[in-house]
């Protein structure tokens, strides 16, 4: 999933005449990776499922094993920035990913499935981290006025490395030369799965070294601004409702807020996830020449990418149907689709009632996905692609009216709302069961369905606070 930074407090107190160009590039390079390192998880479970032969119920633990450490750790990275601070938690959040990363080595050569799940959890936890330490920083890298504008820019970063990771991880996972795909081919599949399973070190292990080097940077040549924490709200901010409640979760429209931030993780990252598998299961022989033009124009952009980093160029074959390569480039356009809603969602924010927006967007989603059940081929696949757009405005509308009115409850209302991100870790395994267990993935998808039910609900009746 590409996750937007939540608005953190803005510091009240002036800030030094100093420029802040330079820590910004740094939190906006943050921010892209969140996105980036998420998403590749997209690709990544697909080909998991292959190289360690895994039902689609097994292969959803790779997103469970990853968004269930942001449940985990929400709590004990709080304790660590208490103790070392923003811009060390930082610092260690980046080498702690790091070693997430080089743990893919021994699991690509042991081809050990819980070896790439601990890999991942890592990965995860060092994210988790780093969101808990860099959100503040956004807020108070500037002046306040423009807190607003600095959380967008670092939101659409998040959005475009969630967009093109997919993309790059489809072509070194899926793709290669037609001799290369010959010859594994006609290896006996115990040969053929220990060299696929070989792939995945390359994009692991650069991404440890950059993450290294970032560390260092931060260490060694960055200094962030210093902040003791954020501050508690005021008394008189507080409302006249949270009279007589001792708990944010006295709030029923916070604990329909919860279940809503739940179920929207879990059916961003669980429509991405399974993008792959259904259009797999469609049998799509033929693709039609819109589909072929965008692979075949995004293989030529990606292939500089992959030339600049010593790469031979590799073309996606468009001529056999629907490939894992033709996939990947359809789950980067999902989550493209997420980013053109970030930027374009913006200003109609700021025009149109927010809960309208979320209103019309939750009914479309429902009405996307359904429709895609009852279709076939690549229509089925494409209304699947468009709720990516969907899902764009919903974080930046939900989390706010799930806040409101909590007075002094707001900081532990945000925090639930940050835990509740784990319906990325448990809505994608829900779909791999009934996938594999209650009728293939046709069926699995009635539970994105359901999920923008409940939000339309949410926006409809259970955002009002009681």
């Amino acid at each position: 999933m590409a996750l937007a930074p939540s608005s953190a407090p803005t510091i009240s107190a002036a800030a030094p005449a100093r420029s802040y160009a330079g820590p910004m590039v740094l939190m906006t390079t943050l921010f892209f990776l969140f996105g980036a390192v998420t998403n590749f998880n997209d690709v990544l479970m697909p080909y998991l499922k292959d190289v360690c032969q895994l039902t689609d119920l097994q292969s959803s633990a790779v997103q469970s094993a990853f968004f269930g450490a942001y449940f985990l750790m929400s709590l004990p990275a709080g304790w660590v920035l208490k103790k070392l601070g923003y811009q060390r938690g930082i610092v260690v959040g980046l080498l702690v990913m790091a070693g997430g990363a080089l743990l893919f080595i021994p699991a690509a050569d042991s081809r050990a499935f819980a070896l790439f799940l601990t890999a991942l959890a890592t990965l995860g936890a060092g994210i988790t981290l780093l969101q808990v330490a860099a959100n503040p920083y956004v807020s108070i890298l500037g002046p306040a006025r423009n807190a607003a504008a600095r959380v967008s820019i670092v939101g659409v970063a998040n959005n475009f490395g969630g967009a093109l990771s997919p993309l790059v991880g489809g072509l070194v996972l899926f793709g290669g030369s037609v001799a290369l795909k010959a010859r594994l081919a006609a290896l006996p599949l115990t040969e053929r799965l220990a060299e696929e399973s070989q792939l995945v070190k390359g994009p692991y292990i650069g991404l440890a070294v950059f993450l290294v080097l970032l560390a260092a940077l931060f260490f060694f040549l960055v200094k962030l601004p210093d902040i003791e924490g954020i501050p508690e709200e005021a008394a008189e901010e507080a409302r006249p409702m949270a009279a007589g409640r001792t708990s944010a979760l006295a709030f029923p429209h916070l604990v329909l807020g919860i279940a809503a931030i739940f179920v929207y993780v879990g059916v961003e990252v669980g429509l991405g996830s399974f993008l792959i598998r259904y259009g797999e299961s469609q049998g799509i022989r033929q693709l039609s020449a819109f589909t072929q033009s965008l692979v075949q124009g995004l293989n030529v952009a990606t292939n500089y990418a992959l030339v600049l980093f010593g790469k031979e160029p590799s073309a996606i074959d468009t001529t056999v149907g629907f490939t894992k390569a033709v996939g990947a480039v359809l789950v980067s356009s999902y989550w493209f689709g997420s980013l053109i809603g970030r930027v374009v969602g913006i200003p109609l924010l700021l025009r149109f009632h927010n809960r309208v927006l979320l209103v019309a967007v939750c009914a479309a989603g429902t009405a996307l996905v359904g429709a895609s059940i009852l279709s076939t081929g690549e229509t089925a696949l494409w209304l699947i692609v468009l709720c990516g757009l969907m899902n764009s405005i919903m974080w930046p509308v939900i989390f706010p009216l799930a806040i409101t009115g909590l007075g002094p409850f707001t900081k532990q209302g945000s925090s639930y709302l940050i835990m509740a991100i784990v319906g990325g870790a448990l809505i994608p395994p829900l779909m791999g069961w009934l996938a594999t267990h209650g009728g293939g993935l046709r069926v699995a998808f009635v539970v994105p369905a359901l999920c923008y039910l409940y939000l339309l609900f949410y926006a409809v009746s259970g955002y009002r606070v009681r």
